[in-house]
């Protein structure tokens, strides 16, 4: 198989990422694509008490296992099969479970800090930065966390000001001017995932 393309989507938490890799993949057969997330290599923190692992800093790019992530990247370009590890949400570590993934055609690599470094945005062939304005982001991250993820509102609002939101104007946002695409979460996505496919399409027939 000859090199597959590889699609980095970043943005803030609750941006609204997800929902355009969702959209790229409506345009493309299911066997075509795989989608690894960034959120499964954040480090395996067995060591610490629930306690000590609520009070880590989750959108520092220190939390996550980034030489793992550029590695299984590098391994699936190479046509080689990783066994990428999952993360538990509500636990706050990684599970024991690992999930096969097999080289495919398109490659999507998500999350907030997927441009920070710079040796996996070498491997991207384009580079999205997914925008929302923060008032947005944070009322679906209190959704989110407190339906999916078991938290309190409490609990979302005191990491929200304490590290999501600093962290995102320190880590996350920066990452903005290596991006290929910036999408506008509060618009339709219509053109800029015509673009999208249209792109991916170009380097899939050279």
């Amino acid at each position: 198989m000859s090199k597959p393309v590889i699609i980095a989507v970043a943005g803030g938490s609750s941006s609204g990422k997800t929902t355009v890799v969702n959209k790229i993949m409506l345009n493309f057969n299911a066997e075509k694509i795989e989608v690894i997330r960034h959120d499964d290599y954040y480090k395996d923190e067995s060591d610490k008490t629930m306690e000590e692992r609520r009070k880590i800093n989750y959108d520092h790019p220190l939390s996550l296992d980034n030489d793992l992530f550029y590695q299984h990247v590098l391994d699936l370009i190479n046509n080689k099969a990783i066994d990428k590890p999952t993360y538990d949400f509500v636990e706050l570590n990684r599970t024991k479970v690992t999930e096969k993934i097999y080289p495919a055609e398109i490659i999507i690599l998500e999350g907030i800090l997927v441009l920070e470094d710079e040796r996996i945005r070498n491997l991207a062939d384009i580079k999205i930065y997914v925008e929302a304005d923060d008032d947005i982001r944070l009322i679906r991250r209190i959704k989110r966390d407190t339906t999916e993820r078991g938290r309190t509102l409490d609990h979302v609002l005191n990491q929200y000001l304490s590290t999501v939101k600093p962290m995102h104007h320190a880590f996350v946002k920066p990452t903005k001017r290596y991006a290929d695409i910036i999408i506008p979460n509060d618009y339709s996505h219509d053109v800029a995932v015509d673009l999208i496919k249209a792109k991916i399409i170009t380097i899939l027939n050279k």
